[in-house]
């Protein structure tokens, strides 16, 4: 019998819920932006990221359940994102959750907001262990070794700004509209790394991250660049940026896959939409990394969704990991370190 499973995210500024069958297959993916509302604010707004979770999130349950042709009788679980994310953004979703679940007498599985954008690569392929995830989604870059199904263990992290709190920080500078990582990427296209920004701990002996240098970096150099009344080529300027960024990513990215026993890599979040990153890590892994797969989820999955927690959750029942209606969001939810094993 078919595992369907309703599943609701709200952690951040998107009010999504889907179907989602075997883990695997999208039967619907409502998703409810706010992007014009927080728009004029140059970045989300919590207080009003929650009043439209409040004003969408039925509609979304509704919505879900009528395009999908499903029942709640034939539902095997209720799944929703319990972290990280904006608090009272999660508590909307999962008190619905809650709600749902205890309404038709369906089991609660609360889900890690970042294993579901891991588990988006399930709707690409299946998934084979070990694997390796670089997961570059706002304000985390981070990349996760996968030793077994439903392990997530980090390896390395950023030390300050995220890669996508950079590319929305630099786009404030340019004067492009919130959220800019798409308008940087298109204008990286056009222009040529000129600038050469620094490429910070691209040598280091560890996994981690740190892009708050190159974003004051650039800041600098624009503000020098105005009071010297100094025109600078945008195009250049964002090719400039995303090389750097691009350039530490792929680094060590390569060097994580190439240091674990990984067959696959996938590459998820919403800077997983990049093309610049996507055509340099295909290009590098072709050439040194030539027996590992790398994954990347459709563009429409990169971004915050229910149907990737409803394949994360297929994995966490299978695990029998429920939760009861005391679930509670935990904002600052994040997966363990990794601990170098005594077989390695």
């Amino acid at each position: 019998m078919d595992e369907l499973i309703l599943a609701i995210e709200s952690s951040c500024d998107e009010t999504s819920v889907a179907i989602v069958k075997n883990g695997s297959t999208i039967l619907t993916n409502i998703i409810a932006s706010q992007i014009k509302s927080h728009e004029r604010f140059g970045g989300v707004v919590p207080e009003v990221a929650s009043r439209h979770h409040v004003e969408q999130i039925g509609y979304c349950i509704q919505d879900a359940l009528e395009e999908a042709n499903v029942s709640p009788e034939e539902l095997a679980a209720v799944a929703v994102t319990k972290g990280p994310g904006l608090v009272g953004a999660l508590l909307i979703g999962i008190t619905a959750a809650k709600a749902f679940a205890w309404a038709n007498d369906l089991p609660l599985i609360g889900v890690n907001h970042m294993a579901g954008h891991i588990c988006a690569a399930r709707f690409v392929t299946e998934v084979t262990y070990p694997a390796m995830a670089l997961l570059v989604s706002g304000g985390h870059t981070e990349l996760v070794y996968l030793p077994a199904e439903g392990v997530y263990e980090i390896i390395g992290e950023t030390r300050d700004d995220a890669a996508g709190e950079a590319y929305d920080k630099v786009g404030r500078v340019l004067g492009l509209t919130y959220p800019s990582g798409k308008k940087i990427d298109e204008l990286a296209h056009k222009g040529k790394d000129t600038y050469h920004f620094p490429r910070a701990m691209l040598n280091d002996d560890t996994y981690d991250f740190s892009f708050s240098g190159l974003k004051s970096s650039f800041i600098n150099l624009v503000h020098n660049a105005q009071q010297r009344q100094e025109e600078l080529d945008q195009a250049n300027l964002a090719a400039s940026f995303q090389a750097s960024v691009v350039d530490v990513l792929v680094a060590k990215t390569i060097r994580a896959c190439q240091e674990f026993p990984v067959q696959q890599l996938i590459v998820a979040g919403g800077v997983a939409a990049n093309q610049g990153l996507r055509e340099q890590l295909a290009e590098t892994i072709k050439t040194t990394l030539p027996n590992v797969e790398l994954i990347f989820p459709p563009l429409k999955l990169c971004g915050d969704n229910a149907a990737m927690i409803g394949s994360a959750a297929s994995i966490e029942r299978k695990k029998g990991h429920f939760a009861d209606l005391a679930l509670n969001a935990e904002p600052s939810l994040a997966f363990e370190r990794y601990e170098k094993k005594d077989f390695e």
